[in-house]
C-alpha cells in the first residue's frame, strides 16, 4: 500500500468498544456522478425483479431486496457497455428494500450496493463498493475473471500482509467491473403442452449426469450445442436416456456457481458446480442460446423434451453454503447484504461456524433464509418444471441451532409445503459437523442415499466382508435403517458409486487414487475407496485381468439392479467410462470428466450397456424386482412359501449361525406369489419367482438348488459369467441339482 493509502487506511480506523480495530478502508471511493433513475415505491413483494406495467401503462421492473439491518440499499442498472447508473431504494417494508422503476425492460442487467456498518468483529459487514447479486436473480450474465479472481471482488482487503487480520480491513475498490450481473427476467408460463412423467419412487431409476460432461463429446449432438441444456435436449442425447431405460436424470448443480480463486490460478474449474451463487439462475455456462434471459427458457425446453422422453428431471441442490466461503472470501452477494441474517457465525460473530467444509453454512433457522430456500424450491418446480431434488449435506440444512434436528423448520416446512412435499426429495443425510451423519434418520417423504449399501456391496465383491448379515440387509432393502415411521424399501437410494468417487471401471481397476492433476499433492479425496484393481494398479494388456474386471463390473451393476430400493447409475458406467483413478474429479473440466461416447464402439463395452439396458428393463418388468413394502420373511400359505429366503450353497436355508459365519456366497430367492399390495385396478399383484446366486469367491463353488416347495425347476435369466447375454432363457436346471457357479459370478435364475 502507499504511504498516501496508509495515512487514508490510518485515517479510516475506528475502535470499537472494546478497542479493537473494526475497519481500514483501503483506495479511494470513485469520484465520477454516477447517473441517477427515477424510481416508484413499488412494491415488497415477490422479492427480486419483475417486470410488469404500472398503474399508468408504462412498462417497468419491480424491484425487491431483503438486507435486515442495512441502512440503505443502490439498485444499480448497466448498460450494453457496462455504464452504470443508480436508483436509491426508500421505501423499507418489514426489511425489504423496493421500488418500481419504469422502462426497465427484460434483458437489463443490474446489482445492488447495500450500505451499512463494516464491523466485523461483530459480524457486520457492508460494504457499498461492492457489486453484490440479487439472491432472486433468476438469469446471471458475465463470469468472473479466468485467471483469477480480482481482489476488488472481496469485501476485505484481500492481499493484507497481516493475514490474520486482513478480513477486518475494508476494501472501498470497486467491484462492479469484476463481477456477473443479474439479469431481469420476463415470465412466460409456457407448460400447456407439457406432461409430468410422475413415475413412482419404487419404479424409479436414476441416472446421475452432468450437463456439459454428458453432452460435450456426444457424437451425435452439434458441435454448438454440446455441453449445453440445448445439447441434453437433442435427440441423439436422450436416445441413449431411453435406450438405457432409466426413468430420471439427476443433474449435478445447475444453479448459478462461481469458480474458486484457488482453481482459476491453477488454470482449473470448478466442474461439479457445488458452489452455488443464484438459487434462482440456471448457470449460464450451460446455455448455447444466450446469457441475458435465455438461458431460462433453453432450459425449460431441455425440460419438456426430456419430460416428453418419460424421463423426469431432478435436481442436485446446494443451499447449506455459497461460494462466499470463509471470513477471507469474496464478498459476491449474501454477505454484503446481510452477512449476520444468511450464514452461521461462531461465538465471536467474525468468523463462521463450518458445517459443510466449503467455509460456510447457511443459516436456515433465520426465517427469510428459510423463505429464499423455500421459494426457490417452489420456483424450480412451478416455473422451470423439474420433478424433484437431491439435497447436498442435507444435514446441514436439518440443523436447528447447532445440532441436527429431524423436527428443525426446514424439514417442518417441506413437509407442509402443498408444492414441495409432492415431488421427489433425496436427502444426502450427512455433514462434515458434529453428529452429522444422519442415515436412516430422515423423515418419511425422504429418501436418502445409501451410502452403507454402496460400501456393502463393494466389499462383499472385492471378498472384504467377515460375513454377510450386512449384505442380506442391503439386497433386501435395508429394512434396518427404513422400516419405520411408515417408510418404504424405496426410502434407500443404493448406488455402488457417485459423481463423488471412482467411475465404476476406476473401482475394479485401482487400488488408490490418482488426483494429481487436481494440484493439490493427491491429498485431495477420499483414501476410503474400498476398492480392488484386479491384480495390476490401472491400465494394462493383460488380457486375464482385463476380463476379470469386466466380469466385476456386470456383477456391481447386476446387484444394483436386482436390489430392493431405488438404483443410482452413474453417466457412463454402463459403458466402462474411467477418470483414469482420479476419485475427486471435481475440477477436471476436460477429458478427465466428461463421458467418452467412443467407448460403445468396443464391443466389450457396448456389451456392458446391452447387460445394463437388459437389467433395467427386467426391473421394470418385474413388481418383485421393484416391492413398494418391506419383506417379512414368514409364509403367508400352508406350503411353507415365503417372500423372502436365504439360500446357502448346500440348498438349505440359512440358519442364525450361517449369517455370522464367514462366506462368499449367498442365495436369495425373491417370491412373486406374495407381493402386498394391489394395482390400479385392485387386483392382487402376481410376478414370476427368482433365485439370485452371488458368489464372490475366487473359485468356482457348487449350489444345489432349492426344491419344493420354492421351485421344481429353474432357467438361467442372467449369468454374468458370459460377457454376451443371450436374450432368451438360458440353460434349465431341475430343483435339487447342483450346479456350478464360477468364481465371482451372479446367475439369476426364474422359478418355472
Amino acid at each position: 500500500m502507499s504511504s498516501a493509502a496508509e495515512q487514508e487506511a490510518t485515517a479510516g480506523e475506528r475502535a470499537t468498544g472494546n478497542g479493537r480495530p473494526a475497519a481500514v478502508v483501503n483506495g479511494a471511493r470513485p469520484t465520477a456522478p454516477v447517473p441517477t433513475v427515477p424510481v416508484r415505491p413499488g412494491r415488497p413483494t415477490p422479492l427480486g425483479a419483475r417486470f410488469r406495467v404500472g398503474p399508468d401503462g408504462v412498462a417497468g421492473t419491480d424491484f425487491a431486496l431483503w438486507a435486515g439491518g442495512a441502512e440503505g440499499v443502490e439498485l444499480c442498472l448497466f448498460d450494453e457497455r457496462g455504464k452504470e447508473s443508480r436508483a436509491r431504494l426508500t421505501e423499507l417494508t418489514h426489511e425489504v428494500w423496493h421500488g418500481f422503476v419504469p422502462g426497465v425492460l427484460p434483458g437489463q442487467r443490474y446489482g445492488y450496493r447495500v450500505h451499512g456498518r463494516w464491523d466485523p468483529w461483530t459480524g457486520a459487514r457492508w460494504n457499498p463498493a461492492k457489486l453484490l447479486l440479487d439472491p432472486y436473480a433468476r438469469a446471471v450474465d458475465g463470469d468472473y475473471a479466468p485467471g483469477g479472481l480480482s481482489p476488488e471482488v472481496y469485501g476485505h482487503v484481500r492481499d493484507w500482509p497481516e493475514q490474520h487480520v486482513a478480513d477486518t480491513v475494508r476494501d472501498d475498490r470497486d467491484s462492479a467491473p469484476y463481477v456477473p450481473k443479474g439479469v431481469v427476467v420476463h415470465d412466460e408460463d409456457d407448460w400447456a403442452d407439457d406432461h409430468r412423467p410422475m413415475t413412482p419412487w419404487a419404479d424409479s431409476v436414476i441416472y446421475e449426469l452432468h450437463v456439459k460432461g454428458f453432452t460435450q463429446r456426444h457424437p451425435g449432438v452439434p458441435g454448438e450445442l454440446r455441453g449445453t441444456y440445448a445439447g441434453l435436449a437433442h435427440p441423439a442425447a436422450i436416445e441413449h436416456l431411453v435406450r438405457l431405460g432409466v426413468t430420471a436424470v439427476e443433474l449435478l448443480p445447475v444453479h448459478q456457481f462461481a469458480h474458486e480463486d484457488h482453481l482459476l490460478r491453477r488454470g482449473l474449474r470448478n466442474y461439479w458446480g457445488y458452489n452455488s451463487i443464484g438459487y434462482f439462475a440456471p448457470h449460464a455456462g450451460y446455455a448455447a442460446s444466450g446469457t441475458t434471459g435465455q438461458q431460462v427458457g433453453e432450459f425449460k425446453r431441455m425440460v419438456r423434451a426430456l419430460h416428453a422422453a418419460g424421463i423426469e428431471v431432478i435436481l442436485d441442490v446446494v443451499y447449506n453454503h455459497t461460494a462466499e466461503a470463509g471470513e477471507l472470501g469474496p464478498t459476491l452477494s449474501l454477505k454484503g447484504i446481510d452477512n449476520r441474517g444468511y450464514y452461521r457465525l461462531q461465538p465471536d460473530a467474525r468468523r463462521y461456524a463450518d458445517y459443510t467444509g466449503c467455509g460456510n453454512t447457511l443459516h436456515v433457522v433465520q426465517p427469510h433464509v428459510l423463505r429464499l430456500i423455500t421459494d426457490s424450491l417452489r420456483y424450480w418446480v412451478t416455473e422451470m418444471g423439474v420433478d424433484g431434488f437431491r439435497f447436498d449435506l442435507a444435514a446441514a440444512l436439518a440443523r436447528s441451532m447447532h445440532d441436527v434436528d429431524m423436527l428443525s423448520p426446514f424439514l417442518a416446512v417441506i413437509a407442509q409445503d402443498p408444492v414441495l412435499r409432492r415431488v421427489k426429495l433425496i436427502a444426502e443425510p450427512w455433514d462434515v459437523g458434529a453428529g452429522g451423519y444422519q442415515v436412516g434418520a430422515f423423515p418419511p417423504l425422504w429418501t436418502e442415499w445409501n451410502d452403507r449399501y454402496r460400501d456393502t456391496v463393494r466389499d462383499f465383491w472385492r471378498h472384504a466382508l467377515p460375513d454377510v448379515r450386512e449384505m442380506g440387509y442391503r439386497l433386501s432393502g435395508s429394512s434396518d435403517l427404513y422400516a419405520w415411521g411408515g417408510r418404504r424399501p424405496y426410502a434407500s437410494v443404493n448406488h455402488v458409486t457417485a459423481h463423488d468417487g471412482f467411475t465404476l471401471r476406476d473401482l475394479v481397476s485401482y487400488d488408490r487414487k490418482h488426483n494429481e492433476a487436481n494440484g493439490e499433492g493427491n491429498r485431495d479425496g477420499t483414501h476410503d475407496n474400498r476398492s480392488w484393481n484386479c491384480g495390476v494398479e490401472g491400465d494394462t494388456d493383460d488380457g486375464r485381468v482385463l476380463a476379470l474386471r469386466r466380469r466385476q463390473l456386470r456383477n456391481l451393476l447386476t446387484t444394483l439392479l436386482l436390489s430392493t430400493g431405488v438404483p443410482m447409475l452413474v453417466a457412463g458406467d454402463e459403458m466402462g467410462r474411467t477418470q483414469g483413478g482420479n476419485n475427486n474429479a471435481y475440477c477436471q473440466d476436460n477429458e478427465t470428466g466428461w463421458v467418452d461416447w467412443s467407448l460403445l464402439d468396443d464391443p466389450g463395452w457396448k456389451a456392458l450397456f446391452a447387460l445394463t439396458s437388459r437389467l433395467i428393463a427386467l426391473r421394470h418388468r418385474h413388481p418383485v424386482l421393484r416391492r413398494r413394502a418391506f419383506f417379512s420373511g414368514r409364509a403367508h400359505s400352508a406350503d411353507g412359501l415365503r417372500d423372502l429366503a436365504w439360500f446357502t450353497p448346500r440348498g438349505a436355508e440359512m440358519t442364525e449361525g450361517d449369517w455370522y459365519a464367514p462366506a462368499a456366497t449367498l442365495g436369495m430367492y425373491l417370491s412373486g406369489r406374495d407381493i402386498p399390495g394391489r394395482d390400479e385396478y385392485g387386483a392382487q399383484i402376481l410376478d414370476d419367482s427368482f433365485l439370485a446366486v452371488l458368489h464372490a469367491g475366487g473359485e468356482p463353488v457348487e449350489f444345489v438348488l432349492p426344491g419344493p416347495p420354492w421351485a421344481e425347476r429353474y432357467e438361467v435369466v442372467v449369468d454374468t459369467g458370459r460377457e454376451e447375454q443371450a436374450s432368451e432363457p438360458g440353460a434349465a436346471h431341475r430343483a435339487g441339482t447342483a450346479i456350478t457357479v464360477p468364481g465371482r459370478t451372479v446367475l439369476l435364475l426364474r422359478v418355472r
